[in-house]
Protein backbone atom coordinates (compact mmCIF):
# COMPACT_ATOMS: atom_id res chain seq x y z
CA UNK A 1 0.00 0.00 0.00
CA UNK A 2 2.80 2.55 0.85
CA UNK A 3 4.25 1.91 -2.51
CA UNK A 4 1.01 2.73 -4.47
CA UNK A 5 0.35 5.92 -1.73
CA UNK A 6 4.30 6.60 -3.08
CA UNK A 7 3.46 6.39 -6.72
CA UNK A 8 -0.22 8.18 -6.39
CA UNK A 9 1.83 11.18 -4.92
CA UNK A 10 4.55 11.25 -7.52
CA UNK A 11 1.97 11.64 -10.10
CA UNK A 12 -0.76 13.73 -8.42
CA UNK A 13 1.46 16.31 -6.92
CA UNK A 14 2.60 17.56 -9.61
CA UNK A 15 -0.03 17.32 -11.83
CA UNK A 16 -2.37 19.25 -9.14
CA UNK A 17 -0.06 21.74 -8.80
CA UNK A 18 0.21 22.11 -12.74
CA UNK A 19 -3.65 21.79 -13.07
CA UNK A 20 -4.35 24.78 -9.76
CA UNK A 21 -1.61 27.62 -11.94
CA UNK A 22 -3.51 26.80 -15.05
CA UNK A 23 -6.75 27.35 -13.42
CA UNK A 24 -5.49 30.24 -11.43
CA UNK A 25 -3.93 31.50 -14.71
CA UNK A 26 -7.02 31.69 -16.46
CA UNK A 27 -8.91 33.50 -13.56
CA UNK A 28 -5.85 36.36 -13.13
CA UNK A 29 -6.19 36.43 -17.08
CA UNK A 30 -9.88 36.71 -16.32
CA UNK A 31 -9.53 39.53 -13.78
CA UNK A 32 -6.86 41.47 -15.81
CA UNK A 33 -8.51 41.12 -19.14
CA UNK A 34 -12.07 41.20 -18.02
CA UNK A 35 -12.40 38.85 -20.44
CA UNK A 36 -12.93 34.93 -20.07
CA UNK A 37 -10.00 32.66 -22.28
CA UNK A 38 -10.13 29.14 -21.99
CA UNK A 39 -7.25 28.54 -23.82
CA UNK A 40 -5.53 29.79 -20.90
CA UNK A 41 -5.77 26.30 -19.30
CA UNK A 42 -3.73 24.86 -21.92
CA UNK A 43 -1.03 27.78 -22.90
CA UNK A 44 2.12 27.98 -21.63
CA UNK A 45 3.28 31.36 -19.62
CA UNK A 46 2.11 33.87 -17.71
CA UNK A 47 1.48 33.78 -13.49
CA UNK A 48 1.90 31.99 -11.83
CA UNK A 49 4.21 29.23 -13.49
CA UNK A 50 2.63 25.90 -13.68
CA UNK A 51 5.87 24.77 -14.89
CA UNK A 52 7.74 25.83 -11.64
CA UNK A 53 4.69 24.17 -10.08
CA UNK A 54 5.12 20.82 -11.11
CA UNK A 55 8.85 20.48 -11.30
CA UNK A 56 9.09 22.03 -7.45
CA UNK A 57 6.04 19.95 -6.19
CA UNK A 58 8.14 16.91 -7.72
CA UNK A 59 11.60 17.88 -5.76
CA UNK A 60 9.46 18.31 -2.42
CA UNK A 61 8.08 14.55 -2.68
CA UNK A 62 11.50 12.92 -3.51
CA UNK A 63 13.11 14.65 -0.78
CA UNK A 64 10.42 13.85 1.49
CA UNK A 65 9.94 10.31 0.25
CA UNK A 66 13.51 9.44 0.03
CA UNK A 67 15.24 12.06 2.03
CA UNK A 68 16.92 15.32 0.50
CA UNK A 69 20.71 13.55 0.81
CA UNK A 70 19.50 11.11 -1.77
CA UNK A 71 20.82 10.87 -5.67
CA UNK A 72 16.97 10.70 -6.57
CA UNK A 73 16.49 14.42 -4.95
CA UNK A 74 19.60 15.82 -6.52
CA UNK A 75 18.03 14.41 -9.79
CA UNK A 76 14.92 16.15 -8.77
CA UNK A 77 16.65 19.20 -8.13
CA UNK A 78 18.66 19.60 -10.50
CA UNK A 79 15.92 18.54 -13.16
CA UNK A 80 13.53 21.65 -11.70
CA UNK A 81 16.85 24.15 -11.65
CA UNK A 82 17.12 23.37 -15.41
CA UNK A 83 13.07 23.77 -16.27
CA UNK A 84 13.06 27.28 -13.91
CA UNK A 85 16.51 28.52 -15.57
CA UNK A 86 14.79 27.22 -19.58
CA UNK A 87 10.92 29.22 -18.16
CA UNK A 88 12.81 32.89 -16.65
CA UNK A 89 15.36 32.87 -20.04
CA UNK A 90 15.13 30.99 -23.34
CA UNK A 91 11.34 31.08 -23.43
CA UNK A 92 10.84 34.38 -21.96
CA UNK A 93 13.46 35.57 -24.59
CA UNK A 94 11.50 33.87 -27.55
CA UNK A 95 8.48 35.30 -26.38
CA UNK A 96 10.04 39.31 -26.46
CA UNK A 97 11.49 38.02 -29.65
CA UNK A 98 8.41 37.12 -30.77
CA UNK A 99 6.95 40.14 -29.76
CA UNK A 100 9.08 42.64 -31.78
CA UNK A 101 8.61 40.20 -35.02
CA UNK A 102 4.67 40.87 -34.61
CA UNK A 103 5.14 44.25 -34.43
CA UNK A 104 7.91 44.64 -37.46
CA UNK A 105 6.60 42.04 -40.28
CA UNK A 106 2.97 43.65 -40.32
CA UNK A 107 4.81 47.19 -41.19
CA UNK A 108 7.15 45.54 -43.43
CA UNK A 109 4.52 43.83 -45.20
CA UNK A 110 2.23 47.03 -45.32
CA UNK A 111 5.52 48.68 -46.80
CA UNK A 112 6.36 45.87 -49.52
CA UNK A 113 9.88 45.73 -48.26
CA UNK A 114 9.46 42.14 -47.97
CA UNK A 115 7.93 39.96 -50.99
CA UNK A 116 4.67 38.40 -49.52
CA UNK A 117 5.37 34.99 -47.12
CA UNK A 118 2.43 33.04 -44.92
CA UNK A 119 3.13 35.01 -41.79
CA UNK A 120 1.44 33.86 -38.60
CA UNK A 121 1.49 36.05 -35.54
CA UNK A 122 3.71 34.09 -33.14
CA UNK A 123 3.12 33.23 -29.64
CA UNK A 124 4.66 36.01 -27.35
CA UNK A 125 3.72 34.29 -24.18
CA UNK A 126 6.27 31.71 -23.89
CA UNK A 127 8.52 32.35 -20.03
CA UNK A 128 8.00 33.69 -17.30
CA UNK A 129 9.11 36.52 -15.26
CA UNK A 130 10.71 35.86 -11.78
CA UNK A 131 7.75 36.55 -9.33
CA UNK A 132 5.39 34.14 -12.07
CA UNK A 133 8.23 31.22 -10.96
CA UNK A 134 8.65 31.97 -7.81
CA UNK A 135 4.51 31.69 -7.07
CA UNK A 136 4.68 28.99 -9.27
CA UNK A 137 7.05 26.97 -6.95
CA UNK A 138 5.68 28.11 -4.00
CA UNK A 139 2.16 26.87 -5.19
CA UNK A 140 4.05 23.36 -6.09
CA UNK A 141 5.94 23.10 -3.00
CA UNK A 142 2.69 23.59 -0.80
CA UNK A 143 0.44 21.21 -2.85
CA UNK A 144 3.26 18.54 -2.44
CA UNK A 145 3.63 19.09 1.11
CA UNK A 146 -0.06 18.92 1.84
CA UNK A 147 -0.79 15.93 0.24
CA UNK A 148 2.80 13.69 1.75
CA UNK A 149 1.75 15.28 4.98
CA UNK A 150 -1.80 14.17 4.82
CA UNK A 151 -1.31 10.50 3.06
CA UNK A 152 1.51 9.00 4.79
Amino acid sequence: MSEFLGTYVFISAPAIAWMICQIAKTLYYLYTERQLNVAKLFDAGGMPSAHSAGVIALATVMGYQFGVDSPLFAVAVLFAAVVVYDATNLRRSAGNHAQVLNRIIPELLRGKMVREFDYKVLKEMLGHNQLEVFIGGAIGFFVAYAMVVNLT
